[in-house]
C-alpha cells in the first residue's frame, strides 16, 4: 500500500473527521467530483471544520434562499441544498431550485411528501442533479424515478439497510446516497444494502463545546487563565 502524505497544521488539527469506513463506499460522480461522504448539517462553523466530500443542506423550516447562499459560501465542497417538498412545495420549490443553481449549489434535495409532477417541473428547469427523499418504506419509489430524481436519498432510520436492499433489488443503477447510522457497524450493513454514499451527522457545535470545556477543566486550564489574568492586572 502507497503511503499517503498529510498534512494538519497546529490550529487545524483538531477537525472532525467522518467515520474512515464510508469510505469503502463506491462514491458518485457528480460534475467530475466523486462524493462519498455528505455531512448533514446547516452549522457553517461544523461545514468549515470537517473533511467531508459534501454537505446536505435540509432543515425543518421553510428553505430560504439566504441560507443557501451562506452556506455554499463558506463550504469548501459541494452543497446539496433543500427545497422543500412538505410545507413548502409546488412552484416556490421549482424557484427555489432554480435560486439554489444560480447560487452554486451542486444538488437540490426535495423531501419526501413532494407531488411527483414538481419533480418533474424541477428537473425540466435546472441542470444540477434532483436528489428525492425515501423517508418510508412504504413510498413509492418508482413514482419518484419515474418523475425524474436523479438520486434517491433514504433516510428511514433503522430500517434504512433492508430499504436500500430493497431498492437496490428493483433498481441496479439508481445512485443512492443514505443515513449511515451511529456507529462503523451500522454504516457498513447500509453500504453493503448498496448504499453508493452516506450521509453523517456530526455532533452538535454545544456537544463538542462541552467536550472542550470538560479537558479545560480536566487541565486547570480555567484557573490558570485566572491566575494569568490577575497577574497582568498588577
Amino acid at each position: 500500500m502507497k503511503r499517503l502524505p498529510s498534512y494538519n497544521g497546529t490550529l487545524r488539527s483538531h477537525f472532525l473527521n467522518v467515520p474512515k469506513c464510508i469510505y469503502t463506499c463506491s462514491g458518485i460522480l457528480i460534475f467530475g467530483k466523486r462524493i462519498k461522504s455528505l455531512v448533514f448539517s446547516t452549522d457553517v462553523a461544523i461545514i468549515k471544520n470537517i473533511n467531508t466530500d459534501a454537505v446536505i443542506a435540509v432543515y425543518p423550516f421553510t428553505p430560504q434562499s439566504q441560507i443557501a447562499k451562506a452556506i455554499i459560501e463558506i463550504a469548501d465542497v459541494p452543497v446539496f441544498v433543500g427545497v422543500g417538498g412538505g410545507v413548502t412545495s409546488g412552484h416556490r420549490s421549482v424557484l427555489l431550485a432554480i435560486e439554489a443553481e444560480h447560487l452554486g449549489a451542486y444538488g437540490v434535495v426535495v423531501n419526501a411528501p413532494i407531488a411527483g409532477d414538481v419533480i418533474t417541473r424541477i428537473k425540466e428547469t435546472v441542470d444540477i442533479p434532483v436528489i428525492a427523499t425515501i423517508a418510508s418504506a412504504q413510498q413509492d419509489v418508482a413514482e419518484r424515478i419515474a418523475a425524474g430524481a436523479d438520486i434517491l436519498n433514504v433516510a428511514v432510520a433503522a430500517d434504512t439497510p433492508a430499504v436500500v436492499s430493497d431498492i437496490r433489488s428493483h433498481y441496479p443503477d439508481i445512485p443512492i446516497i443514505a443515513t449511515g447510522g451511529p456507529t462503523d457497524d451500522t454504516i457498513r450493513a447500509t453500504i453493503a444494502a448498496g448504499a453508493n454514499a452516506i450521509t453523517y451527522t456530526p455532533p452538535t457545535n454545544g456537544e463538542l463545546f462541552a467536550e472542550k470545556m470538560r479537558a479545560y477543566r480536566k487541565n486547570g486550564f480555567g484557573r490558570n487563565s485566572i491566575d494569568g489574568a490577575t497577574s497582568q492586572r498588577h
